[in-house]
């Protein structure tokens, strides 16, 4: 068992309806020291990946882009989940269905912060169905840029999304797997 599966046996809550609660450390509570780690690891995970850049979604995925990029070097984009005043110029824009949510929300991203020299790191909290995932990846190819790799944390594996984004072709990353989750008794079971 690695260091996040760890923290989510201990801290985590698996709630019905497939959730896993793990918002005291990942997801609104923020561990910044449990950060580090995961940056560390995306950053062994994709040594030697020419990444320029790290995409993300706002907002969970925020926080540990964030930190992720401390150890490589580069800055974060995050895609905008409502345009605002604030915004300004051409945009890339695509469609995103919200496992969480249930809500379906167009991302934006700025067309001055990806362009065809960037070569991206897409990091994101969780992965369910890939909507969000997808919805990123297009972004990114809208752009003429290139997916380096994808790094998640925490990954449903019971649930279609990270089957779908590997059999896109994609190195993902998943710091943890989860093939099951008992609401009952509160077992998770890893990959």
């Amino acid at each position: 068992m690695n260091f996040l599966e760890e923290r989510i046996v201990k801290d985590g809550v698996v709630k019905e309806g497939n959730v896993l609660k793990v918002d005291s450390f990942l997801n609104h509570q923020i561990d910044i020291s449990l950060f580090d780690e995961i940056g560390r690891e995306f950053k062994d995970r994709f040594a030697g990946r020419p990444i320029n850049k790290i995409l993300t979604i706002e907002a969970s995925g925020i926080g540990i882009a964030a930190v992720a990029a401390t150890h490589f070097g580069v800055p974060v984009v995050f895609a905008k989940k409502a345009k605002s005043i604030n915004l300004e110029g051409e945009m890339y824009v695509a469609e995103v269905e919200s496992f969480t949510h249930k809500t379906k929300n167009q991302v934006i991203v700025s067309k001055k912060f990806l362009s065809g020299n960037d070569r991206v790191l897409i990091i994101d909290d969780f992965l369910a169905n890939g909507c969000a995932l997808q919805g990123l990846i297009q972004i990114v190819q809208a752009a003429g840029a290139v997916v380096e790799g994808i790094g998640i944390a925490i990954e449903k594996g019971f649930q279609p999304g990270g089957q779908i984004i590997r059999n896109l072709g994609y190195k993902l990353e998943s710091l943890a797997i989860v093939d099951a989750m008992d609401p009952v008794t509160g077992e998770i079971t890893f990959r």
